[in-house]
């Protein structure tokens, strides 16, 4: 796999990204985040002020041992303001703990949210670009887990307010040691830093790594690909692979940790020596007489408060310091240009359709997939394009549905420029039905079909007309039930009724009902029934170019689906070659006679 080398965060761009990952939290849960900001200094603060008052405790605890008797209600004082603290601090954590859950549900809602409504508007030449992929992983990985990487800014919000309040705290009684614990605390922060920045170069080496092995898991796991994995003996291959993709990203995890154990290990004993220092020392002052018996616990407490909240703190950023940089990707990602949607309707349905020598060639590629293809498709026209598997039929479709736009050239919808004007408002004048097209398990037979156009409500009519014209009635009235079974053997109905995997040739009719559903003027098939026979088919065609009044444009390799076209439009090398309709296209005897001429002879 490359390796690729991503620009590291510096000092400034961290803290960029942490004040932008609190103003996205802030605008969308502004009421939680002042929460969450109040309740890290309380974390942060209480504990000290706790042992403050443990301190003077176990001082007038040993002078009422003494005999000093205006010790002892003082003691009493010191334990009630402990307790109350205490009260406190346990009343704020059950409040926290479920302000916290509130705002977790809306961040991570409203992250998500735009992201998917960010990835959806994207122009199409976006889903084939390799960049916004690798962008839109980290970016996802950001979103996914935006909420936790808020709560993490805000934990070393609070160990920051810790250690300063405890350097504070120490140097309010002994300067001396306050001075040390400052010096104590900077090597281990720096090799945290060191490690998290080894951290991000590693995440930032093995994206194809890991993104093949998700791929890999994902497709292992999917039911309908356990066939074909298995009867070609893929299984342990890929299991075998998914090993190799995952020992080489950990093994590379491990290397670069490998290489801080000893210096952690030294900062570790110096850390160790500075406490046992400062504790032996503040013993002495007390056998001396210099210093209350309280303050062994208070320095004990607060040296080693510092010392722990500042490895937390280098710890905490090591582990949302990869978060962060993605958090540029993020941004970056939310950046990217949208299909606009302030561009005019299309004010009429199409009266017809032109490519005006039209050229293209996708992101990225080198060679024109379409050259100077020419022709116009009018309203009630029954049009088919054939041509060999490469030839540019379904390149032709995607820049006819408008979802690319030509290199040179023109789609025009009467006189308008397709690229000019509102994509939506062509895309509702569409019934399409393409070869990938989607299955969805996880919605009924009946939806299945309604989603076909979910902007108005449910009709009966529009329903049962597409049933019949897809011959989808035969085969649901069979299943156990009817239009409310589930196309899948993992999903149920309310009634318990389990649902059922439906073959090929049925989804394809299920499609196909879905298609009609819409009732639109314009019908776009690319190879829609594939795996329906072709008995079945013909009728299916038959119904469809026998009603006038839907312009239908498809590309199947059947004969008996091309020949009832008005015209035939052949493709060979992304250029069209002859046109016509079947008869005179025969009479030719070229392109169109060698695409078909299997099934001429048999005719």
């Amino acid at each position: 796999m490359p390796k690729k080398k991503k620009k590291q965060l510096s000092t400034k761009d961290y803290l960029i990204a942490v004040y932008k990952a609190m103003a996205l939290s802030f605008r969308i849960a502004p009421s939680a985040v002042i929460f969450k900001v109040i309740g890290a200094v309380l974390n942060a603060v209480l504990p000290i002020v706790l042992t403050y008052f443990a301190a003077l405790t176990t001082t007038e605890l040993a002078a009422a041992f003494a005999g000093d008797e205006s010790a002892g209600p003082r003691v009493i004082t010191y334990i009630i303001i402990t307790a109350l603290l205490g009260l406190v601090n346990t009343i704020w954590t059950s409040i926290d703990s479920y302000i916290q859950g509130i705002m977790r549900y809306k961040v991570d809602a409203r992250v998500s949210d735009m992201m998917y409504e960010r990835f959806l508007s994207l122009p199409f030449w976006r889903y084939d670009d390799k960049d916004t992929a690798d962008t839109y992983d980290k970016a996802q990985q950001f979103a996914r887990f935006y909420s936790y990487v808020f709560d993490k800014i805000t934990d070393i919000f609070s160990q920051i307010v810790s250690v300063v309040a405890a350097v504070i705290a120490l140097f309010a009684v002994v300067p001396a040691i306050g001075v040390i614990i400052v010096i104590a605390l900077i090597p281990g922060i720096y090799l945290q830093f060191k490690l998290s920045r080894a951290q991000i170069d590693h995440w930032n080496k093995n994206v194809d790594i890991r993104r093949a092995r998700n791929s890999i898991e994902w497709n292992l796991l999917q039911p309908n690909a356990i066939t074909e994995l298995r009867i070609n003996n893929l299984v342990r291959h890929l299991l075998n692979l998914r090993a190799r993709y995952r020992d080489e990203d950990e093994k590379q995890r491990l290397e670069f940790e490998k290489k801080f154990i000893g210096k952690q290990v030294a900062s570790n004993v110096f850390e160790a020596g500075i406490e046992l220092g400062a504790l032996i020392w503040v013993t002495l002052q007390i056998i001396n007489g210099t210093q209350p018996i309280g303050q062994f616990l208070y320095v004990q407490q607060i040296v080693g408060r510092a010392i722990s909240s500042s490895n937390s703190i280098a710890g905490m950023v090591s582990s949302i310091d990869e978060d962060l940089a993605q958090l540029f990707d993020y941004q970056k990602f939310m950046n990217y240009e949208i299909d606009s949607i302030d561009k005019p309707p299309l004010a009429q349905s199409a009266r017809e359709i032109t490519f005006d020598r039209v050229s293209f060639k996708y992101f990225g590629g080198k060679q024109d997939v379409l050259t100077d293809v020419s022709f116009s498709i009018k309203a009630g026209q029954h049009v088919a394009l054939v041509g060999e598997n490469g030839a540019g039929k379904s390149t032709l479709i995607k820049l006819l549905l408008g979802l690319y736009a030509p290199s040179t050239g023109q789609v025009r919808i009467d006189d308008d420029d397709l690229s000019q004007v509102s994509i939506s408002s062509w895309h509702r004048q569409l019934s399409v039905l393409q070869q990938d097209f989607q299955h969805y398990n996880f919605a009924n037979v009946r939806d299945n079909v309604y989603f076909g156009d979910t902007s108005k409500a449910f009709s009966r009519d529009h329903y049962e007309s597409a049933m019949q014209k897809s011959e989808t009635n035969d085969f649901v009235s069979k299943l156990p039930g009817k239009d409310k079974t589930y196309p899948s053997t993992w999903m149920e109905d309310e009634s318990g009724v389990k649902g059922i995997e439906l073959s090929g040739g049925q989804w394809q009719r299920l499609a196909l009902a879905r298609s009609f559903y819409r009732a639109t003027p314009i019908i776009i098939l690319d190879e829609p029934t594939s795996a329906i026979d072709a008995l079945a088919e013909s009728r299916i065609f038959g119904h469809l170019f026998d009603d006038k009044s839907r312009t239908i444009v498809t590309i199947s390799h059947r004969l008996t689906t091309v020949e009832k076209a008005d015209v035939i439009y052949v493709l060979k090398d992304g250029r069209i070659v002859e046109r016509g309709t079947h008869h005179e296209l025969v009479a030719k005897k070229g392109a169109y006679v060698a695409i078909f001429a299997a099934q001429l002879n048999r005719s």
